[in-house]
């Protein structure tokens, strides 16, 4: 059974999963290379030409910690030299729906929150 997330919850000590989470999927290149392994499973070269500006050093963690949260899993493969692909793993399949509707959220409203940030930024000019 689950409930829905409250304040209350999400400021508790329960709700570290809540923010762990967020902390996650809210960093610079979680999103992105999880859109990018939706189509299905990918080798790390092809993630990283897919994802604009990420080093190969900073892919490799957002991997690694995808990897440990269940959300990615990467496949070894005995060949030489040595093929490693990932991809999403069932759970990491059920965050991509909220992900793709929080996107589409933020490109729906992208002028109204421009507008309010260069109001917001043209007072604190003043």
């Amino acid at each position: 059974m689950t409930s829905e997330p409250d304040a209350r919850t999400c400021g508790s000590e329960e709700g570290w999963i809540v923010r762990d989470i967020f902390n996650r999927v809210g960093d610079r290149w979680t999103l992105l290379v999880m859109r990018m392994l939706e189509p299905g499973r990918q080798r790390f070269t092809a993630l990283r030409k897919a994802v604009p500006g990420i080093s190969q050093r900073m892919l490799t963690l957002t991997l690694r910690q995808l990897e440990r949260d269940g959300l990615v899993a990467r496949t070894v493969f005995a060949e030489v030299p040595p093929r490693v692909e990932y991809e999403l793993t069932p759970l990491g399949l059920t965050l991509m729906p909220h992900i793709i509707s929080l996107a589409g959220w933020a490109l729906e409203h992208e002028t109204e929150i421009r507008g309010h940030r260069d109001a917001f930024d043209g007072e604190g000019a003043a």
